[in-house]
């Protein structure tokens, strides 16, 4: 076989059920003894505390907006201060999130195994898993990313023929999903642009099309251009604005009602003043690769030594790059919109969202920065995938070996993933395939 082939779309029975099941063993995995390490580790130290002053009315880590640590501020308020409950927002998100992605895979794309093997992949990549274990503001980003696209690819993907009202509360929960997701951490900005410029880029071009006689099917036929920019531009940032009332609240230093474009000035300065060197600090071609890991944790407590190992599943990471060409080729090769959307947008997205850590003004960057990017290539290598598949009997081999080596692949790693007892302090050696990763 010269060429991976291009199978015609041929849209399946959903495959809900399987997505149910697959979220459910995901979230067994992530809340098995997510209450170690009981003692802060990497960046929790800033965003525990951030969220313990935050109950106090006190200011603290300024240079984030306050979405995802208000959710860790209430989980401590409602449930008591307990490592399991500092990690609880996370671990919902990154549940919440890996089922969104898998439905938005459906909705996008059709096909039955896309979707069920994006989740497979998804959920036994290392960064999804750790961050859904951690109190930090990433999964709670990641997650409302997640279930704004599967709420915007079941309103574009719905047929002509049913009621606006179907399409209108997918895209009124998109909205808020995009505005809690930057409200979660800027790492969302170039996604909620791309999100909105390709949807408002497509209905213009529609309506060109259909002026100059042509013949072009609107995204979410039904719902009004005017509609279309109240849903995805005002709502976001409303619920954006309001995610700031808890800190308008404060008793000490509290974000000024009329002072929003100053405070995000203020917040950008703090973001690019860091410049100190970090030991685990990385650059955008070194995630790519799959070159340069972070340590959380490495350390005995809690009775054994343990650790924690932020990187790529190595599978998965590598072979999701030639699915990006092959994304690339698919989109261009096809002449129906359907079997061009999904591939094309992946390849987009990912680009999209590894372009912000080309340009930004921020000098210490890490692999978690990576965690979007990292979703919409798993997106890719699952459409690939899904080529494979319905190429034939040899291509389903091939699909299903492909992920058995990512599952595999994370089983192995798996006691660096989850802060499994380990032997003793040189044990990590076991895991290290590479210096890079020490």
């Amino acid at each position: 076989m010269n060429r991976l082939p291009i199978p015609a779309p041929v849209i399946t029975r959903d495959p809900l059920w399987w997505q149910v099941g697959l979220t459910g063993l995901f979230a067994v995995l992530v809340f098995w003894r997510l209450g170690i390490p009981s003692k802060l580790y990497f960046d929790e130290v800033h965003y525990v505390p951030a969220a313990r002053a935050m109950l106090e009315g006190v200011q603290a880590n300024p240079e984030h907006p306050l979405f995802a640590k208000s959710l860790i501020a209430w989980s401590i308020g409602w449930w008591g201060d307990t490592p399991f409950v500092w990690r609880l927002p996370s671990a919902l998100m990154g549940v919440l999130g890996l089922f969104a992605f898998g439905r938005m895979m459906w909705w996008a794309s059709g096909q039955r195994f896309a979707a069920i093997a994006g989740m497979v992949l998804l959920g036994s990549d290392f960064a999804w898993l750790i961050q859904s274990r951690i109190a930090m503001l990433d999964m709670v980003m990641a997650g409302m990313a997640m279930l704004a696209l599967w709420m915007l690819a079941a309103a574009t993907a719905l047929p002509r023929a049913v009621p606006p009202i179907a399409r209108r509360w997918r895209l009124g929960v998109a909205g808020v999903a995009l505005g809690l997701s930057l409200g979660a951490k800027w790492s969302a900005l170039p996604l909620v642009a791309l999100i909105i410029g390709v949807l408002i880029a497509t209905r213009l071009l529609a309506s060109v099309r259909n002026w100059t006689g042509g013949t072009m099917v609107a995204p979410t036929p039904g719902v009004p251009t005017k509609e279309l920019l109240g849903w995805l531009l005002v709502m976001p940032l409303v619920a954006y604005i309001l995610t700031w009332v808890p800190g308008m609240l404060w008793h000490k230093d509290p974000v000024p009602v009329f002072g929003l474009i100053d405070w995000h000035l203020e917040m950008a300065r703090l973001q690019s003043s860091v410049v100190k060197h970090h030991p685990y600090q990385s650059v955008w071609w070194q995630w790519v690769i799959d070159q340069r890991a972070i340590w959380y944790l490495y350390e005995p407590v809690d009775g054994a030594q343990r650790g924690v190992m932020l990187i790529g599943n190595p599978f998965t990471m590598l072979a999701g790059l030639p699915a990006l060409g092959w994304c690339l080729y698919a989109g261009m090769a096809r002449r129906d919109a359907a079997g061009r959307t999904a591939p094309l947008m992946a390849v987009a997205a990912y680009i999209g969202t590894l372009s912000l850590w080309l340009v930004a003004n921020k000098p210490v960057q890490f692999y978690y920065h990576y965690l979007l990017p990292g979703t919409f290539l798993v997106a890719a290598l699952a459409l690939m995938l899904d080529a494979l598949w319905r190429s034939g009997r040899d291509g389903r081999w091939a699909a299903l070996g492909a992920l058995v080596l990512a599952v595999g692949t994370c089983l192995y790693f798996w006691p660096l993933l989850t802060a499994a007892p380990l032997k003793d302090a040189m044990s990590f050696q076991h895991w290290m395939w590479l210096d890079s990763w020490r």
